[in-house]
């Protein structure tokens, strides 16, 4: 029989209670995973791992400290208070560092509303290698695939329970359902490789195994023979697999450690146009069956819907408690926390807005220039948002795709680069972060 995890907590905060801290809170998660890995036809791993783990932050005024365990007898938990609560003793004072109010904490919600989990019953072994092996035999069915590097298909279920010492207890249960499949096309030096995935909460709105392999045997086909683009500053199309890289950035410098530290190219950026006017950045925790939606952040407080960025305007921080008193301002209840970390802020599903035209409009419109459909590694300054990426893709002239790219570095700056960016209308809204395709003008392109 499963624990009951909200008596783990409850039984984490008593512990911490008779330890001597002055406040605490707790957090239990109950994890199921299911993994096939197929590979030449042939069965390749199949791995399934299951468990409880308990963390607690117990805090002594100013100063805190985590510990977690996988063993949630009784003995253990008064051994993690004890130590919890002689670790925080000797912690650095954080003036900031503290629980809610409970004038603040979510009283209210319907978890069946937000649909992140899926009642049917966990999938068997043999049905997730099925959909391993399609997605597999559809990827070598396509003309110029010369091998399935791995072709996977998996399912998650998660049980969460937070509570704290100021009276707050809630939780929730997630679950996901996944196949994915990576193509190689060419031989030697000469091979190319590209993938295709899909991740959904509820298993009956996953795309056929099929469709997924054939989509990534395809892009690995189209990959064959690259050449090195030009040098100079062409526009850029940035696809939509890969576009909602660019918005992570700015997610990442609004959020309230960066801010707080002044370790931000937005530090500045409040109530400034970081967007086209025409464009808005939307924060939403209740769309339905999307994998980052929730009720209530990882200190309790009530999730809501807000506009990060309205009509191009940067509007404010993401912030957790611990932030918002540092800044002078309120928590966005955007607190987020593993069982062996502190909170800290973290943006949950964001939409950008979309555009009217598609992205073979898009294509058009730039007549000559790089379209992006993978990035590989990252140069860039968190203080002054000079970006420089290695990437893949297809060179086009005339507003037609001429042929695949690899090789080259795209640079420029992520203040002038978000201000002008044209999104297309082809963003998948599945995703927890929902962006188009996004055309950028006037990119440093180094390649031949």
């Amino acid at each position: 029989m499963p624990p009951i995890l909200s008596d783990l907590t409850q039984a984490l905060l008593d512990a911490a209670k008779t330890a001597g801290a002055e406040a605490a809170d707790a957090l239990a998660v109950d994890g199921r995973a299911v993994a096939i890995d197929v590979r030449g036809g042939a069965l390749e791993q199949a791995e399934r791992s299951e468990g409880v783990e308990i963390g607690l932050r117990v805090l002594m005024g100013g100063r805190q400290a985590c510990v977690a365990a996988s063993d949630i007898s009784a003995r253990t938990m008064a051994d993690m208070a004890e130590r919890a609560v002689a670790m925080a003793r000797e912690a650095p004072n954080d003036p900031y560092a503290g629980l809610a109010d409970p004038a603040q904490f979510a009283t209210d919600w319907d978890i069946a509303a937000y649909e992140i989990a899926d009642p049917s019953a966990e999938p068997a072994p043999a049905a997730l290698e099925d959909d391993a092996r399609g997605a597999e035999s559809a990827a070598l069915a396509v003309a110029g695939v010369a091998q399935v590097q791995s072709a996977s298909a998996s399912w998650s279920g998660r049980r969460v329970h937070f509570a704290n010492s100021n009276g707050f207890s809630g939780g929730y249960e997630r679950t996901s359902r996944s196949v994915s499949a990576v193509a190689i096309s060419g031989e030697g030096s000469g091979m190319e490789r590209d993938w295709a995935a899909e991740s959904r909460v509820f298993q009956a709105d996953l795309p056929a195994a099929e469709t997924i392999g054939r989509l990534a045997g395809e892009r690995a086909v189209a990959r064959a023979n690259p050449r090195r683009p030009k040098t100079g500053a062409y526009p850029v199309l940035v696809d939509e697999r890969v576009a909602s890289s660019l918005i992570g950035h700015l997610l990442s410098a609004i959020n309230g450690t960066a801010i707080a530290r002044g370790a931000s190219w937005l530090r500045d950026g409040l109530g400034t146009q970081v967007l086209p006017k025409e464009l808005s950045l939307i924060e939403d925790p209740f769309r339905p069956r999307v994998s980052g939606s929730r009720p209530f952040d990882a200190e309790g407080l009530p999730t809501r819907r807000r506009a990060i960025v309205e009509n191009g305007i940067l509007t404010g921080w993401t912030l957790d408690l611990a932030t918002a008193r540092k800044l002078g301002m309120e928590s966005t209840a955007s607190a987020s926390r593993g069982t062996t970390s502190a909170p800290s802020p973290t943006t949950g599903n964001v939409a950008l807005t979309q555009g009217t035209r598609t992205r073979e409009d898009l294509l058009r419109d730039m007549g000559t220039g790089l379209l992006i459909t993978s990035f590989i590694g990252a140069t860039i300054n968190p203080t002054t948002g000079d970006y420089s990426r290695g990437a893949n893709g297809f060179w086009v002239e005339g507003g037609e795709i001429r042929y695949p790219v690899n090789e080259c570095t795209v640079a420029g700056n992520l203040h002038e680069m978000l201000r002008a960016i044209t999104p297309a209308n082809d963003a998948r809204t599945h995703l927890s972060h929902v962006v188009p395709s996004l055309l950028l003008e006037g990119l440093t392109l180094a390649g031949a």
